[in-house]
């Protein structure tokens, strides 16, 4: 483009083309988004669409009035242009984008209309011989409003054979194409970035997947761990069942120890208040004397037996309390655990869902 020429609006998009070959399918004109202007040559008097990459012109189109922007999505807008016998299609990055560019076109449109209005009014008055109506005189660069009034109605003529022929070649164009595919290929530049996206998400939730299933594993080889030691504390505590009735019977036992050993020293209260006395026979005080002394032993020894057996007790109460302390404990691991391996197993159902 010239010099001449000034830019009046410009924004950035991604721009494509229709495919010559299947005319259905949109080709990518470069991978990143491109500056995309609207120019106004005022020595010519015409608008212009233009997009430049690298040192390519990828858009050179001259709007006229007869052309039309369409919004085929929220993001993507199209039109087509007969001079380079194609369609060009623009996605933005926002609909505020895309509306703007669309009301822009617009614009740029009616003001080519009204410049055509004027190059025709211009023609009838310098011609007015030739006596032709507004709407079939269609001014185009290889008009000329100089020579004869037969060329000048020739070109016309042949302009709107031009023209007509051009509006059933697009709609032909337009109508080959389904809504869907120009819609997909339309989204084509964010399914790209997208993409991108998802697959490096997919990544993160392999890991995290392999991740789980090495927790779950460890959680469930650790639950069977917890399992075993509360069967072994179960079987304790079966053992405990029995250890109770070992209570029992030591604590009758402790009761008959108490009252012979109360029977013992009444007896040896007995005896020795009757080693005061007379004896009527040495014998029988050397008799009563062995037999003192076998009761004091006797008497040792139950008080020792008695001694042990309220150790024993209190060692068999300790080691109870601790066993039940420890079940309880286990008995809220295994609760935890059990919570943990229900969340684990609602996650992996829902990415397996996803």
């Amino acid at each position: 483009f010239s010099c001449r020429e000034q830019p009046i609006f410009s924004t950035r998009a991604h721009v494509f083309q229709i495919d010559p070959a299947t005319k259905r399918n949109w080709i990518p004109a470069s991978k990143h988004a491109l500056t995309v202007s609207y120019f106004y040559d005022a020595t010519r008097n015409v608008y212009r669409i233009i997009s430049v990459g690298g040192t390519k012109a990828i858009i050179n189109s001259t709007i006229t009035p007869n052309m039309t922007f369409t919004k085929t999505s929220q993001k993507f807008g199209q039109w087509a242009d007969s001079r380079a016998n194609t369609v060009y299609g623009l996605g933005f990055a926002s609909e505020q984008h895309l509306s703007q560019f669309a009301e822009k076109f617009q614009e740029v449109k009616e003001a080519a209309r009204l410049a055509r209005e004027k190059s025709q009014d211009k023609t009838e008055l310098t011609n007015p011989a030739l006596n032709i109506t507004s709407h079939q005189v269609l001014p185009s660069p290889i008009i000329s409003s100089n020579g004869p009034g037969e060329d000048k109605l020739f070109r016309s003529q042949s302009a709107d054979v031009e023209i007509t022929t051009e509006k059933e070649r697009l709609k032909k164009m337009l109508s080959e194409g389904s809504v869907s595919e120009v819609q997909w290929e339309a989204e084509f530049f964010s399914l790209q970035d997208n993409n991108n996206k998802l697959v490096a998400a997919l990544h993160e939730a392999n890991a995290n997947v392999d991740q789980w299933k090495k927790q779950l594993a460890a959680y469930q080889e650790e639950t069977e761990t917890l399992r075993q030691r509360v069967a072994e504390l179960e079987s304790q505590g079966a053992h405990d069942s029995s250890s109770e009735n070992n209570k029992e019977e030591l604590s009758q036992t402790l009761e008959e120890l108490e009252l012979l050993i109360k029977a013992k020293d009444e007896e040896i209260q007995m005896l020795k208040s009757q080693k005061c006395g007379r004896w009527e026979a040495e014998g029988e005080r050397e008799e009563t004397l062995q037999k003192l002394q076998e009761l004091e032993a006797c008497n040792a020894e139950l008080e020792r037996r008695l001694h042990l057996a309220e150790q024993t007790l209190a060692e068999t109460l300790a080691e109870r309390e601790k066993i039940q302390n420890e079940v309880t404990k286990v008995a809220e691991i295994m609760d935890v655990k059990i919570f943990e391996l229900s969340e684990i197993r609602q996650g992996l159902a829902k990415l397996v869902e996803s």
